[in-house]
């Protein structure tokens, strides 16, 4: 596994990748929080709180994290070097671990990058002001969590393509779906009491909790239950694939 890590970390921090997602990331938060004048922006919503970030951060998440593991295994297969990898001494369970290990430590770096905003906040409060620093470090973790399981997601949807468009494109729709579709079928209430459950089956609700300054077991544990799932999948498609 720390073979892969170390070489999936060397493709990310040496070719620039993860410093153009971190870029990509604060730039756009910058942009809703500060600059355009919107609902989210700081200044508009009179709040010292980071809110409209973590609203805004899983959005940016969506779209980014499925960019950095489209290729991931997708590109090992229209290559030729995923069969080259299966000849290592190496089990499968230990590539997924060691690219999915590397795609976290790029989500950290680009969450370490927003750290700034809290800095920035504390500038404009007025003395009678304090920041909830509770509420912000829960707020990070649940974002954290989120963003793994975009990861675990897009290295899922990488695994069963040759194709990085494609991998991509589904790795965008599931994060969707699981992030937000079973909360808007929710709120259609169609389903009557199953509504409540269908709620919960997707990591909106779970995330928002942790927004809350609250940080469940019971959330943690639907994080990593489905993180543990998606890599297991990710797993038995590699091993189909030899």
């Amino acid at each position: 596994m720390w073979t892969i890590f170390k070489k999936e970390f060397s493709n990310f921090y040496l070719g620039f990748t993860a410093y153009l997602s971190a870029l990509t990331f604060v730039v756009v938060s910058v942009l809703f929080l500060w600059f355009f004048d919107n609902e989210y922006n700081v200044f508009n919503t009179g709040n010292a709180s980071l809110s409209s970030f973590f609203f805004i951060a899983p959005w940016i998440f969506l779209f980014l994290i499925p960019a950095l593991t489209m290729k991931l295994i997708a590109e090992e297969q229209a290559n030729g070097t995923l069969l080259w990898l299966f000849t290592l001494p190496i089990k499968n369970n230990q590539i997924v671990l060691g690219k999915y290990f590397a795609v976290l430590s790029v989500i950290i770096f680009c969450l370490l990058s927003t750290f700034l905003f809290t800095i920035t906040l504390q500038e404009f409060l007025i003395p009678e002001q304090e920041l909830d620093y509770g509420t912000i470090l829960s707020g990070y973790i649940g974002l954290f969590f989120l963003g793994s399981l975009f990861a675990a997601i897009g290295l899922f949807t990488s695994s069963i393509t040759k194709n990085q468009v494609l991998a991509y494109v589904f790795a965008v729709f599931c994060c969707f779906i699981f992030y937000y579709g079973f909360e808007g079928l929710a709120s259609y209430n169609l389903l009557g009491t199953l509504d409540f459950y269908v709620q919960k089956i997707g990591s909106y609700t779970h995330y928002n909790q942790f927004l809350k300054g609250i940080i469940d077991t019971r959330d943690l544990l639907y994080f990593i239950v489905l993180i543990a799932i998606l890599s297991q999948l990710t797993i038995i498609n590699l091993e189909n694939k030899k």
